[in-house]
C-alpha cells in the first residue's frame, strides 16, 4: 500500500523534493503514484500540515 495525500494538502511542494522515486506529482493538491511509492515515509516526515497518511 502506498502513502496517500489527504485534503489537508496546501500544495507547498515540500514532499515532492523528498521522494526518492519521484512518485509525487503536482496538481491542485499533490498526489502519490501508488505504483511508484516504496512506502519509505520521507514525504510524510517533511509535510508541514501532516497531510500525508501512512498505508
Amino acid at each position: 500500500m502506498a502513502y496517500k495525500i489527504t485534503d489537508k494538502c496546501i500544495a507547498c511542494g515540500t514532499c515532492q523534493g523528498e521522494c526518492p522515486v519521484e512518485a509525487i506529482s503536482e496538481g491542485e493538491k499533490y498526489s502519490i503514484d501508488a505504483a511508484k511509492c516504496i512506502d519509505c515515509g520521507a514525504c510524510a516526515s517533511v509535510c508541514p500540515v501532516e497531510a500525508i497518511e501512512a498505508p
